[in-house]
């Protein structure tokens, strides 16, 4: 009796100490998920972006729901498109102080309620570095979708804003010495260093780098994002406007962490010295297609600009390639805006350029429009023509060693023709592998001679042949571009 006493005690004691076990935190199950997920990818390499491309995703317009959710179950559709990179623009809460909608007024000074609850605000305008906004979903959410992108060997970068931050963010509060002040002790929004003047970004507050405590505090934010949510890098807005030694200190203790990349929403190529960011933005590129595109330049503005960017960069300088991003699209105009019927022509051209490539969202699905910045205005994700053709630029971009856009790129050689300011044509070549691009960039029909010969598979065209004759001419249709291997 004595036996089976003790024997109950002891089943009922082991019983109580399964029952009463502690559940893990929500710390203690981000631990876990995150040292899950660190084995789905390999860690970041500058080999990567030999072959990369980029895809920019606006969360809140990509989808009706405008969610993470929504978005993640779309990420395989990237992978067929070679993206090897998702930035996604800022996923952190934003500000409700002077929350700014299209016509410049903020939200607050609107009277009509149900005008005032359609503006959703600025995403660069941050409450929070550390959170997610609701309006996306949960940080459950955002970690499945870190999940399924390594899962799909696509590395995850955030939109990371150092310049300023929204009107109600925490440190406002708590620390106003982190920000730009007035002679009357005001804080300030960003200022425009070389007028002295307000930049008109009057949502924001301006981050003030001399003050150390907040350097220390910015890069802590970071740190959390790589350590606890398992990202691999930032691009960084108005790079330039910050302290070029805040990047001396801050990308060291980042990269101590973890291989990350990094990428510059700015031009300086000192920003891309001694192991700082790896990217910067092609802007002047981009706006010579723009031109080309508008009559404004001739095809001839393409090859000196070309020649200049050879001339201000170093070898291992990388160059992000778009005919779109988020600027782009909603203050400037639409790709069929900027550039009329060349938009497959020019899209061509950004993979096949010396650097890495973009695709805006909805640029996958022939977007036709502005998006709405401030409020709701979903992509229809209907017609994709264009799908099919990144697919392709994607595929060639992964295999073909001549399109290497890395540290150690693919030669460029300008390759002559009849009608310098109607044709764009250059060869890429590296190793034993050379790929070749011509195109009409005018809305006429042209008849135009190569100086080169050769026999081709004409890649776009279901590799059909294609034979260039030295000095024989050939016709083109508008905007009718060839990549030949």
């Amino acid at each position: 009796m004595k036996k089976y006493f003790i024997l109950v005690c002891t089943l009922a004691l082991l019983i109580s100490c399964k029952d009463n076990k502690k559940e893990a935190s929500p710390e203690e199950n981000s631990a876990v998920k995150t040292t899950e997920a660190k084995d789905s990818i390999s860690p970041f390499q500058d080999k990567i972006l030999d072959n990369a491309v980029i895809y920019e995703a606006n969360i809140r317009q990509y989808s009706p729901k405008g969610s993470f959710k929504a978005f993640t179950k779309d990420i395989p559709k990237l992978k067929e498109m070679g993206v090897k990179i998702l930035w996604l623009m800022p996923i952190y809460p934003i500000s409700q102080v002077k929350k700014k909608s299209a016509n410049g007024k903020f939200a607050e000074d609107i009277e009509d309620p149900k005008e005032r609850e359609k503006i959703l605000g600025s995403y660069y305008a941050i409450s929070d570095y550390t959170k997610v906004n609701p309006e996306f979903g949960s940080k459950e959410d955002f970690r499945e979708l870190v999940k399924t992108a390594h899962e799909n060997d696509i590395y995850v970068i955030l939109d990371w804003v150092p310049n300023h931050t929204g009107w109600d963010h925490v440190w406002i509060k708590e620390n106003p010495d982190y920000y730009t002040k007035n002679e009357k002790g005001e804080v300030i929004d960003p200022i425009n260093p070389e007028t002295g003047e307000s930049w008109g970004w009057d949502d924001v507050a301006d981050l003030n780098y001399d003050n150390q405590e907040m350097r220390k505090e910015m890069i802590a934010d970071m740190l959390y994002w790589i350590r606890e949510e398992n990202i691999d890098g930032f691009r960084c807005d108005v790079a330039n406007n910050v302290p070029i030694n805040f990047w001396e200190q801050a990308i060291p203790q980042l990269r101590e962490e973890k291989n990350i990349f990094m990428l510059a929403e700015a031009w300086e190529p000192e920003l891309m010295n001694n192991n700082l960011f790896d990217m910067v933005y092609g802007w002047d590129l981009h706006h010579t297609m723009n031109k080309i595109a508008q009559k404004e330049l001739t095809a001839e503005a393409w090859e000196e600009e070309i020649e200049e960017v050879q001339n201000k960069y170093k070898d291992h300088h990388i160059l992000m390639n778009f005919t779109s991003n988020h600027d782009e699209n909603s203050w400037n105009g639409s790709v069929k805006e900027r550039l009329e019927g060349g938009v497959e022509t020019f899209a061509a051209l950004s993979f096949l350029a010396p650097g890495i490539p973009l695709i805006y969202s909805g640029q996958e699905y022939d977007m036709n429009k502005r998006l709405r910045f401030f409020t709701k205005d979903t992509i229809k994700q209907k017609s994709n023509k264009m799908f099919s053709v990144y697919k392709k630029l994607g595929k060639l971009k992964s295999k073909n060693l001549a399109l290497s856009g890395g540290k150690n790129p693919a030669n460029y050689q300008l390759l002559q023709n009849s009608l310098p300011k109607k044709a764009i044509a250059f060869k890429r070549v590296k190793d034993d592998q050379s790929i070749i691009y011509i195109a009409n960039v005018t809305n006429q029909q042209i008849n135009v001679s190569f100086d080169f010969n050769g026999e081709f598979r004409d890649y776009m065209n279901n590799n059909k042949n294609f034979t260039v004759k030295k000095k024989e001419k050939i016709t083109m249709q508008p905007w009718e571009y060839h990549i030949l291997k």
